[in-house]
């Protein structure tokens, strides 16, 4: 693990009140193992709890790197300063967090010579006073909530086949060969992510963002990069731990999971649990 790629606080944050009035504790934990590649270690993640204006966040983040580390070493200690520092943060908290996505990616491009020419995909999930919780993600890195045991996915995976018409009406293409993934350009596995200079033209920084509503039914929360998903399915993922209370041991377990299905790329988890 490299630690210049981690941001974490305590693991354990006060009783929170949810939607339903019940007060629950909510604790969080964080995992990240380096994959089989001969390149140094890419994801990156935040996972804390701070105040601002009265009001308590919980911030949890991953980035997933590509083509070097700098990009998501960049995301991880600007982006949500950037989503933070937006006027109507607690009045329009989705156009302001679609707009800090996209000037975040206006800055990196600007710092092209500096950051290199990867790039990386985010996901990130803003927990206010316990009660609300904002997801947005450019990428394949995943948020998935769960409810009672079952799982529901809060992200969308950024496919190229899945947004081949855009692609190819920037002038770009897809390349679909036998044995590989698809891939923008016949380069990079994802349709969105920040950075990636030579391919932007391309390529979109455009996140989606859900609003979720923290209820007495939600149990827990997994970030996670691809390393994880490519693997284990949601449902999966949430059965593994769900009778787990420590959410640190509950992502290193996640992670070994991987490693056991044979998962080869670096892998960042983050648990977020209610009880």
């Amino acid at each position: 693990m490299e630690r210049a790629c981690f941001i974490s606080s305590m693991p354990d944050s006060p009783d929170t009140r949810g939607k339903g009035g019940a007060s629950k504790q909510i604790t969080h934990g964080s995992h990240l193992v380096k994959g089989k590649s001969n390149h140094a270690m890419e994801d990156c993640l935040v996972c804390e709890f701070k105040k601002v204006n009265n009001n308590e966040l919980g911030l949890f983040a991953i980035y997933d790197g590509h083509m070097g580390h700098d990009v998501a070493n960049y995301l991880q200690t600007h982006l949500f300063n950037n989503i933070l520092k937006e006027h109507d943060i607690w009045t329009d908290t989705v156009s302001a967090t679609r707009r800090a996505y996209h000037t975040t990616d206006k800055d990196i491009l600007e710092k092209a010579f500096q950051l290199g020419k990867g790039g990386s995909t985010a996901v990130t999930a803003m927990l206010i006073n316990g009660q609300t919780l904002i997801v947005a993600n450019v990428g394949d890195s995943r948020a998935v909530i769960s409810k009672k045991g079952v799982a529901q996915q809060l992200s969308v995976d950024h496919e190229p086949n899945m947004e081949r018409e855009i692609i190819e009406s920037k002038g770009g293409f897809v390349s679909n060969i036998p044995g590989d993934v698809p891939r923008v350009d016949g380069q990079l596995a994802v349709a969105r992510a920040f950075g990636d200079k030579i391919l932007k033209r391309h390529l979109s920084s455009d996140p989606d963002v859900a609003i979720e509503l923290i209820d007495n039914d939600v149990d827990l929360i997994i970030l996670a990069s691809d390393g994880l998903w490519k693997v284990i399915s949601n449902q999966e993922a949430v059965d593994c731990i769900k009778n787990m209370k420590d959410a640190k041991a509950a992502a290193k377990h996640l992670s070994e999971v991987a490693i056991s299905r044979k998962s080869k790329d670096d892998i960042s988890c983050i648990v977020v649990k209610f009880q």
